[in-house]
């Protein structure tokens, strides 16, 4: 948005509106860390299924983060 384009958050590939890439030349989809990689592929797939004919991944910064669980559900030591 501050780039003075539309953008949509979804949880669910079914929450995209046609209307959103109805004419658009170029989409870009980010999630982040946390977001199954499932469901940003029924994103890509429902993009398909909505016209969008060509899918590129462009390669981002590799991360090596990891997150510790919380108290309750780590092993007893």
């Amino acid at each position: 948005k501050q780039g003075g384009l539309p953008a949509y958050m979804v949880d669910h590939e079914d929450q995209i509106d046609p209307q959103w890439v109805a004419g658009k030349q170029r989409i870009g989809v980010t999630a982040g860390a946390s977001a199954p990689e499932v469901l940003v592929d029924r994103v890509i797939a429902r993009l398909k299924q909505l016209g969008v004919s060509r899918i590129s991944q462009l390669e981002g910064v590799q991360e090596h983060v990891a997150f510790p669980l919380p108290k309750g559900l780590s092993a007893v030591e």
